[in-house]
């Protein structure tokens, strides 16, 4: 009686039913993808004359018939087949190949320096800022930005840290002469920890089904998932089609199906409603022309433009009245073209994707914050003081020492000396990034608002009225502020103050490191200085 068959996979079973499979359907019959995935092995040639018996076609029907039926093993190693360094291609990974094209690109610093980078085709803005900070050895502190600079029609917009820079480029005409700019954006995502600077209640609106009070965060949530999306309205001042120089002030309405404006004062009424622009063809950019050179009727404008290569003609230009107005528009604009992708951007600032794996690299080496222990040298042998009582005394001791230290100048010679109108000439806030030396008024609120109008955003400056003195510029509630550095002469010795002497430091570096930590008269601490970096 013959034995009973084993249970066969059913992927088996219905090999052993079928006839020998051909050339053409043997990818169909498979037993296991990781097989499928491998390229058959094929025996070294044999010489006809050392040939063992040859097999008839019967046996060897059988023979393939046997194998099929053996029971798929499943791969432990999955990962490994599908390896973009394997040199076996599958059909499944030309595409995926094809996308992972490099190409070259130039970025551009503040300073015009430039650094060329290769990178994949699916790279996107968060991919090369990641790529130059590790390059360049930069805390990650999570406001690096690429942006986008055109500087034929005066606009630059930030490049989201989703898009494609390559899918950017591509968009740029062959005789244009745009660039890519690196450098900080503190106020990128500041209106996700403070919505109540970035929406006024005077220009905000909920529709007739909400009811009650609503707060900044729950408009916030309204922006991202909520069908009742809230109304941004007001008024701004629209350029018309076709003429170079005529503006009209016009009542605006932002609403899910995009940027509206009223024919009729500020009636919100169907008929009275006309469609201005939508947004998933084109991008939102900020002018950088003044309203002298640009003919604005103020230095808030901003505009749409086609993702295709278009001209100024092509532009639907727009101009706020003050820059929290400006802010509140394209702060709506960007959540409602985004919505949340720009949360996710938020949220998880080093999750890096799929098909980049060349750049995901962990950005820890870059923050110097979690990387850096207190070390003890002291001995013959270096140790990690583990200790924290200990390691803030050690702090506290190499600090006042600092502060012996800086007390010897250094003459024009070179020589030290503690004389300090002496030195006056070589002094040490000249090393320091927050210091910017003789730029203009104009300059410097444009450094600012470059890098964010956040509270506290800030630089330290000569003054161009009194050579003799300092200006700190600073950033608080959506304006730039300016507070002018007086030196102060006493007994021989040189002190600084912005208070009219009440408050006195022996230097510019006391001085901010005291109101990086006390507000002082200031309308609020500073945070974060604005540095021209080098690639």
């Amino acid at each position: 009686m013959a034995a009973p068959l084993p249970h066969l996979p059913r992927s088996a079973g219905r090999a052993a039913e079928t006839p020998a499979p051909s050339q053409e359907s043997s990818g169909d019959l498979a037993p296991s993808p990781w097989l499928a995935q491998r390229a058959p092995l094929l025996p070294p040639a044999v010489p006809h004359s050392q040939a063992g018996p040859r097999l008839g076609p019967d046996r060897i029907k059988k023979k393939e018939l046997d194998v099929l039926a053996i029971p798929s093993i499943p791969n432990p190693f999955p990962e490994l087949c599908c390896s973009p360094l394997s040199s076996v291609l599958s059909a499944s990974l030309l595409p995926k190949a094809t996308s992972r094209k490099k190409q070259v690109i130039k970025v551009y610093s503040e300073d015009d320096t430039s650094r060329a980078l290769e990178v994949p085709g699916d790279a996107t803005a968060r991919d090369v800022c990641q790529l130059l900070i590790l390059k360049n050895h930069y805390i990650d502190d999570h406001s690096w930005t690429l942006f986008e600079h055109l500087p034929r029609i005066g606009l630059e917009r930030m490049i989201e840290d989703h898009e494609l820079v390559i899918e950017v480029q591509s968009n740029w005409g062959i005789e244009e002469e745009n660039r890519l700019y690196f450098r900080k954006n503190y106020a990128k995502y500041e209106f996700f920890k403070h919505p109540m600077n970035y929406f006024p209640e005077h220009m905000v609106s909920l529709s007739s089904e909400t009811s009650g009070m609503i707060g900044h965060a729950q408009i916030l949530q309204m922006f991202l998932s909520s069908s009742t999306y809230p109304e941004i309205h007001g008024y701004l001042h629209a350029k018309e089609q076709g003429k170079k120089s005529s503006w009209k002030k016009l009542y605006f309405l932002l609403r899910r199906s995009g940027l509206y404006f009223s024919t009729k004062g500020t009636s919100k009424e169907p008929r009275h409603l006309q469609f201005f622009s939508e947004f998933s063809s084109s991008d939102m950019y900020m002018s950088l022309a003044g309203k002298k050179t640009s003919g604005t009727p103020a230095n808030y404008g901003f505009c749409f433009k086609p993702n295709k290569a278009g001209g100024v003609r092509d532009l639907k230009q727009l101009c706020a009245d003050d820059e929290q107005s400006r802010t509140c528009w394209m702060t709506a604009i960007r959540l409602l073209k985004y919505g949340m992708q720009l949360y996710q951007n938020y949220m998880q600032p080093y999750q890096g994707r799929g098909g980049c794996s060349s750049l995901t690299i962990s950005p820890m080496r870059s923050i110097s914050e979690n990387s850096l222990v207190a070390m003890d040298f002291s001995g013959h042998r270096s140790r990690v003081i583990e200790n924290p009582t200990e390691a803030l005394s050690v702090a506290v001791e190499e600090g006042l020492a600092w502060r012996r230290k800086g007390c010897l100048r250094l003459n024009t010679h070179g020589s030290p000396t503690t004389s300090q109108s002496a030195t006056s000439s070589v002094a040490i806030h000249r090393t320091q990034l927050w210091f910017h030396h003789k730029i203009s008024r104009d300059e410097a609120q444009r450094l600012i608002l470059q890098q964010g109008l956040v509270d506290g955003v800030f630089l330290v400056r000569d003054s161009q009225s009194n050579p003799k003195t300092f200006v700190l510029s600073m950033s608080h509630g959506l304006k730039i502020k300016h507070f002018q550095i007086v030196p102060l002469e006493e007994d021989g010795k040189l002190f600084y103050t912005l208070d009219d002497g009440h408050t006195r430091f022996t230097d510019l570096i006391q001085l901010v490191e005291f109101y990086q930590l006390n507000k002082g008269v200031l309308p609020c601490k500073l945070k974060h200085y604005c540095a021209r970096i080098a690639l």
